[in-house]
């Protein structure tokens, strides 16, 4: 096993996991008659941005030997740019399948 193959498969997983968490959110917010899912599918799917978010915060205060203004500016600076576009992927693939979920259970109904 090599390194990449290991993180293609944790990747891969996170995806999964991604999937499934938003569009079992958006079940419990349609089973509420609740029918505004879209920005929430996004929100819940991206949600694991700010967790790492968090954890880089952790990191820098008790792991990282860091000091300085450029040190602080570029690390944030950065971290902050990584955890949007896991936002921005994270929401994107929550939304796609909570969309994919809703067209799904909405076209076996039958109105009569």
């Amino acid at each position: 096993y090599s390194l990449y193959g290991i993180l293609t498969l944790v990747f891969a997983i996170l995806l999964i996991v991604t999937c499934f968490i938003t569009v079992a959110l958006v079940y419990f917010q349609l089973a509420v008659e609740d029918y505004r899912w879209w920005w929430r599918s996004i929100m819940s799917g991206g949600s694991t941005a700010f967790f790492i978010f968090a954890y880089c915060i952790f990191y820098f205060k008790y792991k990282a030997r860091m000091s300085g203004f450029m040190q602080t500016s570029y690390f944030f600076g950065y971290m902050g740019i990584i955890c949007y576009m896991a936002f921005l992927l994270l929401g994107s693939v929550g939304f796609f399948s909570a969309l994919t979920f809703v067209k799904y259970i909405y076209r076996s109904i039958k109105c009569d």
